[in-house]
């Protein structure tokens, strides 16, 4: 059996992750599926949003930035394609382009939603404000007085999500659990920045019951801040899990994942580069 093609993974993921939803007792319900374009294709990241996805995650400002662009441009260009009499007419005229690559209509009036999942650093904070739907890296006070400055000068509001290291991992970013109430309270005087919810990563290992007690200790936290009105009422985001975990993520409560190589395909690397890469 060959290869799976992107929409045989993608179709996957969104079957394993609406079982998912089922086993927590939440079949049917909202659902953010981000898709991580760390590796992927520009060309894929299209062919999804010809199918109607608009969920999209970068690691990094700058290839956010970069992809944020292109696909900018990309909309504004078929934009400009004629009128045509028939929608037949219109889309084999975006293929002749080489704007669109499928038989499906692309509205461009649903804007792509880009998500900022890693960790962001103050001065590359711009960026971000100008570019993002949701950043779910917010850890400190000083990154969101940095945000709420530029969300001021631009007169918009930044949605942000807190990252909780729930494990307390050195070696990762993210609030402590001790200190996630006050800076949520300390964003709820914020004018320009709105809490909407929490993120977190489970540790590294193949340990599903560890995966299981961080997203479910997360989701503790989550629901403690919700009933302390934290967010004033906006406070319903909570991202938990990524390719190798999202199932649990939802099955503890998640309503946002964030899933990359599931999806997109592992990367192929060279052989002399693959030892030097994560």
């Amino acid at each position: 059996m060959g290869e799976k093609t992107l929409d045989q993974r993608f179709a996957e993921v969104r079957q394993r992750a609406d079982e998912a939803l089922a086993r927590s007792g939440r079949a049917g319900s909202p659902l953010y599926l981000v898709a991580v374009t760390k590796y992927a294709e520009p060309d894929d990241i299209r062919h999804l949003i010809e199918q109607g996805h608009r969920d999209f995650g970068e690691s990094r400002v700058q290839q956010l930035v970069q992809r944020a662009s292109v696909i900018n441009e990309w909309f504004e260009r078929i934009k400009m394609l004629p009128e045509t009499v028939s929608k037949s007419d219109r889309i084999e005229a975006a293929k002749l382009a080489g704007l669109a690559s499928s038989g499906k209509t692309i509205d461009v009036d649903q804007p792509v939603r880009w998500h900022m999942i890693g960790h962001l650093q103050r001065n590359k904070a711009r960026k971000v404000a100008e570019f993002c739907r949701l950043v779910h890296s917010v850890d400190s006070l000083r990154l969101i007085e940095e945000l709420q400055t530029l969300a001021h000068r631009r007169d918009e509001v930044v949605d942000v999500l807190i990252q909780v290291n729930i494990a307390a991992e050195d070696q990762k970013t993210g609030c402590p659990i001790s200190a996630v109430a006050a800076l949520g309270e300390q964003i709820d005087t914020m004018v320009h920045v709105r809490v909407r919810g929490l993120m977190a990563m489970a540790p590294q290992t193949d340990d599903e019951g560890v995966i299981r007690s961080t997203f479910s200790r997360c989701r503790e936290v989550f629901d403690d801040l919700k009933r302390e009105g934290i967010g004033e009422g906006h406070f319903n985001l909570l991202s938990m899990g990524m390719s190798g975990d999202y199932e649990i993520g939802i099955e503890e409560g998640a309503n946002i994942v964030r899933v990359g190589s599931a999806i997109f395909g592992e990367r192929q690397l060279e052989p002399e580069h693959a030892a030097s890469v994560d």
